[in-house]
């Protein structure tokens, strides 16, 4: 079994699969990484040898920000917007969209379920 920066790449998939169960690597990084190991896309994780995995694994080490650090790199760079108080960062500290979408119907992911209001009641004379 295959295991990059902590995590165990599934054995029975193609090797750009694979490498996408990294945080931090997508389908266009895997090709590349492939492509610079001089690893066939089509050969399976189970497939590599020793030389190969050590390959990109060395690859990814170099070159890339995955798993642990790229969280952490992106954890600090929301708490410098939230510190600096622009307007991302506020959006962010409120738990609301930042990317100018509307809030009055949607936005359920950012905003968490429904907190139903209740009426006022009109008074009886």
């Amino acid at each position: 079994m295959a295991r990059i920066k902590g995590i165990d790449l599934p054995k029975n998939k193609r090797g750009v699969i694979g490498l996408t169960y990294v945080y931090g690597i997508g389908s266009s990084f895997a090709v590349a990484i492939l492509d610079e190991a001089k690893v066939s896309h089509d050969k399976k994780v189970q497939d590599w040898s020793d030389d190969e995995a050590n390959a990109i694994r060395a690859i990814i080490g170099d070159k890339y920000t995955v798993e642990g650090e790229l969280r952490a790199e992106t954890k600090m760079n929301i708490k410098r917007l939230m510190d600096i108080g622009c307007y991302r960062g506020i959006r962010h500290r409120m738990g609301l969209p930042l990317r100018g979408q509307k809030t009055k119907n949607n936005s359920r992911t950012r905003k968490g379920k429904r907190k139903t209001v209740a009426n006022k009641k009109i008074a009886t004379k």
